[in-house]
């Protein structure tokens, strides 16, 4: 079984319909949904805030790679182009850690090279994974102590939302939509 940790978000467009086309793609698949949270932009571009989540999903015929490239193709569904770096995206679909697998190939570095300085990550993943712990160049540690040692301000900027990605209303709109 390959068990993989995904983030998602967005910030263009029907930012929480993006989320959801994620978690309706995977279906039986998941294994857990955090809450959505709404988190100010990491990277130092003006842009609007995104709407993020944790997946946490199974499937035995994916390795890293198939993770990878249906993060891509989930992307290229939703429209997501990519222009500027840490810039507006329909669908950002990182994968953050797949079966505890290290790797430096600049395709697709495992763990994610920043999740554990990125409170968006960090703050839902502990919501489904509470125990879960994060191997940062060979330093293996709690979820908890990697979001301790980040900036007050970065933590403070991931805020939790009454919205759901699985179990809620269908239909339900996202208030900070942008036609």
């Amino acid at each position: 079984m390959s068990r993989a940790v995904l983030s998602i978000g967005s910030n263009l467009g029907d930012r929480l319909a993006h989320l959801r086309s994620v978690t309706e793609a995977l279906g039986d698949r998941i294994v857990a949904v955090s809450p959505v949270y709404t988190t100010a932009p990491w990277g130092g571009v003006d842009q609007q805030d995104f709407l993020n989540a944790i997946v946490i999903a199974d499937d035995p015929e994916l390795d890293s790679r198939g993770w990878l490239r249906l993060g891509q193709q989930l992307e290229a569904a939703a429209d997501r182009v990519r222009i500027q770096r840490w810039g507006p995206r329909s669908l950002d679909v990182d994968v953050v850690t797949c079966d505890g697998i290290v790797s430096d190939d600049p395709e697709l570095t495992l763990p994610h090279p920043r999740a554990h300085q990125r409170a968006f990550v960090l703050v839902p993943w502990l919501d489904v994974a509470p125990e879960g712990t994060l191997a940062v160049d060979g330093d293996d540690r709690p979820l908890a102590d990697w979001l301790a040692d980040l900036d007050e301000a970065e933590r403070d900027g991931v805020h939790r939302t009454d919205l759901l990605l699985v179990g809620d209303a269908p239909g339900q709109q996202d208030p900070g939509r942008q036609g």
